[in-house]
């Protein structure tokens, strides 16, 4: 067990060489470890640019529509670029998720805690206790919308940063949501009117480096548990994502972001966008930071329900999943943890 408040960069402070067992994954999950997979190398996740967008030119924002529907019908998964946000702030994120963690101990455990519905929440597996294995991470989550943490409820280290990307990244949201509604043949605000952008939660990781990577694993193998992710990645590398019953590395790519599909997109429209299972290997190198933007408004008690979308069925299509709250989804999701299966399944009619 991870002594309380002190986490995983507690344990690599400390100078410890061999992983203990509590962190040892099942052998399956790291042992299709693809780097030297003839295989695998022949694929690469879509690299989209979205260049051209802001001009108003009907017919590359067709051509861009038309990437995005494909990616997200094969892949789950594709990056970004020219998507609007500075690199600089960009940059001055991920250094302001870095600083939170290499604080004093003192100052970063104030916001120590197991319960979701604080602020900020600051710990380390969400899912002690009930996933098989514990992952080689730490984590902050911090919701920004619909009902943002109060600036003064934030970690000093990155309050003024954490809500100017908020904004950039709320701007980008909206603008996929469009296109992802005319991938599916909808209307561009579709999925902005159903409330799909109007939760966001920050999630800040921290990857210590790992004295024994090929024990344990920093993300086990997940989908997850939102309408899309945003996800900011350092120049380390590590996320792989499960296509064709391959892992295959999605590499850093600078000034990119990464996109993908999560369980809740895949309900409403009926799987044609799927949420793919990835995960996040263990490395000596380190520390690895990453910055995940989620799409969801989590456990807020919102009434609305979700199920396929109506004009996306048919006699050949009909739906595949009951209608359910994000709540409910969500409760399920965090009561069944990182286990290795699809909590979609429990909705499935």
């Amino acid at each position: 067990m991870t002594p309380r408040k002190v986490l995983i960069k507690g344990l690599v402070d400390a100078g410890i060489t061999v992983v203990p067992r509590i962190f040892h994954q099942p052998p399956d999950q790291y042992s299709t470890n693809n780097n030297f997979d003839s295989e695998a190398t022949q694929f690469s996740v879509p690299v989209i640019d979205l260049e051209g967008l802001e001009l108003n030119r009907p017919m590359k924002r067709k051509e861009i529509v038309t990437k995005v529907g494909e990616a997200s019908e094969t892949w789950g998964f594709f990056q970004i670029v020219n998507h609007g946000i500075p690199i600089g702030v960009l940059e001055e994120i991920k250094d302001g998720v870095r600083g939170f963690y290499e604080q004093d101990t003192q100052v970063k455990k104030q916001f120590y805690t197991r319960d979701h519905f604080k602020p900020v929440v600051y710990n380390s597996n969400f899912d002690l206790h009930r996933a098989p294995a514990t992952n080689w991470r730490d984590s902050f989550m911090c919701y920004m919308a619909p009902n943002p943490t109060k600036p003064e409820d934030m970690p000093e280290v990155f309050r003024d940063i954490l809500i100017e990307y908020s904004k950039q990244v709320m701007k980008l949201g909206k603008l996929l949501f469009e296109l992802l509604s005319e991938a599916l043949g909808l209307k561009p605000s579709h999925l902005n009117d159903i409330d799909c952008s109007l939760g966001l939660v920050h999630v800040g990781h921290y990857y210590p480096s790992c004295p024994q990577p090929e024990l344990t694993l920093g993300t086990s193998k997940h989908a997850d548990n939102d309408f899309i992710t945003v996800l900011l990645q350092d120049h380390i590398g590590g996320l792989q994502v499960l296509h064709q019953n391959k892992w295959i590395d999605v590499p850093p790519v600078p000034g990119a972001l990464v996109v993908n599909i999560g369980d809740l997109l895949q309900l409403i429209s009926n799987e044609r966008f799927k949420s793919v299972e990835h995960r996040v290997l263990a490395n000596r190198v380190g520390p690895r930071v990453s910055v995940a933007s989620f799409f969801s408004t989590g456990m807020l008690p919102l009434g609305r329900l979700y199920g396929p979308i109506k004009e996306l069925l048919s006699e050949d299509n009909p739906p595949k999943y009951r209608e359910t709250t994000i709540r409910e989804y969500n409760a399920h999701f965090i009561d069944k943890g990182l286990d290795g299966t699809s909590a979609l399944t429990h909705f499935e009619l």
